[in-house]
């Protein structure tokens, strides 16, 4: 008897190569090829010209399509993030550390739905339906209006669903406890993953339903299986946060039906998620404005403005091997900012152990942030506190000038809005963008260079508007 032909495939991009080897020689990943059993007929016993040939119907770029409806899940956090609500025949895929509130978020919102007066299907792979309602009782969910399965078959998941044909939403949770008999693999492997997501996608585009799809991810923080299942959904979302803060993070890497990189914050609590309109308060609620190391920067996520503190604390290392130790941001960024400030500026930094947190456990990813980690870095190393009631924010060059970043006042009416007075950003460029709209109680610092910065944070900035340096 013929041995089964075997293959690899890659689960970071997908690529097929007949032999194993420890990287890909397609993306350059390491230990990512999986074996995959070679099917001896094509998916579903179909042969080549079992089926006719027909045409496909071409058109115009000419002609107005309405935009997706959309069907709030009445949580508005998670609504920001997916662009205003549900999109009908749209796939949600939803990625994030274990124990970090995935199927709590998505039970939550799968019960607003359901007391909306919308249908429901909540299918889990990895819990009893016995421990959904426990958790359900915990966050005071048991009056809302759900169905719920604990399966993994998807032939069987697959044949349920049709009779459900006014279904809102389902919920798979998780996509890597899903497997197929048509599939020779092991539950969680690239090739029943990647079948399972396509077998559940054609159903969702086909019922009209909301599908969203919990996965696992790796310790890197990547989602778990072939990368090719981000392709194929419309919707990523990861949740982030670290299980030692309260704060979660929602963020959006791809939406086909609005803007990415959308945030929403939520804060753990023992009744489950509860939404926080004002993330910029909650973020500043401990700081304290008389410590040197601290600055306080005016971010943007996706068209949101977020005010958030950043931490630096140097301490003396002789030994000659500093440590440089980052969370929240490019660790990178900060040797870079480092040898700036060494170099343009005259600090001496080398022998120092930096660690720089930005509070609230937000990862803060714009270039922007230059200028509020340079304000902390040297007022940690001068020993001389940044003004309490400033703002920072800009991006730094190589020659320590300071370059201008998009949606100034939107940071400029945030800070205004929560009560500082004074606002450090790059000086505009004459003959530039038109003119900025600076709030009244609001006054703008324009720096040009990081040696400004070094005299201001070194003087302190006396009380006036739009003073430039």
């Amino acid at each position: 008897m013929a041995k089964p032909a075997k293959t690899y495939v890659c689960s970071a991009c997908g690529s097929v190569f007949p032999k194993w080897a420890g990287r890909c020689e397609a993306c350059g990943e390491w230990n990512t090829l999986e074996e995959q059993i070679v099917p001896k007929a094509l998916p579903g016993g179909l042969k080549d010209g079992a089926r006719q040939a027909g045409k496909i119907e071409f058109v115009g770029l000419e002609g107005i399509s309405p935009p997706p409806p959309r069907v709030p899940t009445t949580i508005a956090e998670f609504d920001r993030v997916l662009g205003g609500g549900l999109v009908p025949a749209s796939v949600v895929l939803v990625g994030g550390d274990p124990g970090i509130g995935k199927s709590t978020l998505l039970l939550q919102a799968g019960a607003a739905l359901g007391r909306a007066g919308r249908e429901v299907v909540y299918i889990s792979g990895e819990e009893s339906v016995d421990q959904i309602r426990l958790r359900a009782r915990r966050l005071g969910l048991t009056q809302s209006p759900m169905h719920l399965a604990a399966a993994t078959q998807l032939g069987d998941i697959l044949a349920s669903l049709a009779q459900f044909p006014k279904a809102a939403l389902v919920v798979i949770d998780s996509i890597q406890t899903m497997w197929t008999e048509g599939v020779d693999s092991a539950p969680g492997s690239v090739t029943q993953v990647r079948a399972a997501a396509f077998e559940l996608i054609r159903a969702a585009k086909t019922q009209g339903f909301a599908l969203m799809l919990v996965g696992h991810v790796t310790k890197e923080g990547n989602i778990a299986g072939p990368r090719v299942l981000e392709h194929m959904v419309d919707v990523v979302l990861h949740f982030e946060g670290d299980r030692g803060h309260q704060f979660r993070i929602l963020r959006g890497i791809k939406n086909r039906f609005g803007a990415t990189d959308e945030i929403g914050v939520f804060e753990m609590t023992g009744s489950g998620l509860s939404e926080v309109a004002n993330p910029s308060a909650l973020f500043l609620a401990e700081r304290r404005g008389n410590v040197s190391g601290s600055a306080v920067f005016a971010g943007l996520e996706g068209s949101r403005p977020v005010l958030v503190e950043i931490q630096v604390l140097l301490a003396p290392n002789p030994g000659g091997s500093p440590r440089r130790s980052v969370i929240g941001w490019d660790s990178g960024r900060l040797s870079m900012l480092l040898a700036v400030l060494e170099t343009r500026c005259g600090l001496k930094l080398a022998m120092n152990d930096v660690y720089l947190n930005v509070a609230g456990g937000l990862r803060v990813g714009e270039p922007a942030a230059d200028l509020a980690v340079a304000a902390a870095l040297i007022s940690a190393a001068s020993d001389v506190p940044t003004s309490p009631e400033m703002v920072f924010f800009g991006e730094v060059g190589l020659s320590g000038e300071l370059r201008q970043v998009a949606q100034t006042e939107l940071r400029l009416k945030e800070a205004a809005k929560l009560g500082f007075a004074r606002a450090a950003a790059p000086k505009r460029v004459a003959g530039g963008t038109a003119k900025i709209s600076v709030p009244k109680s609001l006054g703008l610092v324009e720096i040009g260079h990081l040696t400004d910065l070094v005299g201001i944070i070194a003087a302190g900035v006396k009380p006036g508007r739009n003073e430039e340096n």
